[in-house]
């Protein structure tokens, strides 16, 4: 019960500062992306037991700030220099850390800190991306993965027999996963025909939201593999009852990217 308590007032904290947030867009939803970008990556150097003051920290939030950050900051840059030059550099700056830091930085560190501000710079790049397209973009990718992991819960809970991945996330059903995608891809089709794509029918965004749904599950998947891979319950405690930023976005990380892949955002 007292867990319960501490995630519904952790909860409503959250969406009391970030609702408004996201309505406001501009400049704060910059600044937000950002710090939820610095801090997701910090979730990985404490999972790789890294310091976070120390050389390849500092070269990871640059990094991964270098991939989020809007082009109107990027701006400043000389003109040839480009947000993938620049990330090349601080992935550069990683490399010649492993021959400078005395077998304590290794180039598999420096591939899971790549890897990772690629993963977590792309995601929350889109975040952006989504808001300046607009509110109701924003918000039809949001509400997917809520009403698709409430689906997922409730009726897993409920009907769940088998597995999804056990090895990975031992609660997860197949029944879950399968009522969930259907719930939020009702849930948000109707969203979707009120606040439509133009250029997509609506049997097209019932497929997309379907789509959109599965693979926020695979986000969540991904996250669960790395927890486990690293021996953790939750990639932070930022989140009282909840865990991390990635706990919590990581299904948004894998489900604004293919947004833009589908040509949408």
């Amino acid at each position: 019960m007292k867990k319960v308590k501490q995630r519904v007032i952790t909860a409503v904290v959250a969406l009391i500062i970030f609702i408004p947030i996201i309505l406001a867009g501009g400049i704060w939803i910059d600044i937000a992306a950002a710090v939820l970008g610095i801090v997701a990556i910090s979730e990985i150097l404490v999972m790789k037991k890294k310091l976070l003051i120390s050389p390849e920290a500092i070269i990871s939030y640059i990094g991964v700030l270098s991939i989020i950050a809007p082009e109107s900051w990027i701006n400043i840059l000389p003109a040839h220099a480009s947000q993938f030059f620049l990330f090349y550099i601080l992935v550069m700056l990683l490399l010649l850390y492993t021959v400078f830091s005395k077998n304590r930085f290794s180039f598999d560190d420096a591939g899971v800190l790549t890897l990772g501000m690629l993963y977590i710079g792309i995601g929350f790049h889109y975040f952006l991306t989504a808001r300046h397209v607009g509110l109701t973009m924003l918000l039809y990718a949001l509400f997917i993965v809520w009403t698709t992991d409430s689906g997922a819960y409730i009726f897993g809970r409920m009907f769940g027999k088998h597995k999804l991945a056990p090895h990975v996330s031992p609660n997860k059903t197949w029944e879950g996963s399968i009522y969930g995608s259907l719930f939020g891809t009702i849930i948000c089709s109707i969203w979707a025909w009120f606040f439509p794509i133009p250029g997509f029918s609506g049997i097209l965004m019932v497929l997309v939201t379907l789509c959109l749904s599965i693979v926020g599950q695979f986000g969540d998947l991904v996250e669960s593999s790395l927890k486990r891979y690293y021996g953790v319950k939750d990639s932070g405690k930022i989140l009282p009852g909840h865990g991390g930023i990635l706990d919590r976005f990581d299904s948004l990380l894998f489900v604004l990217p293919t947004l833009h892949l589908l040509g949408i955002i």
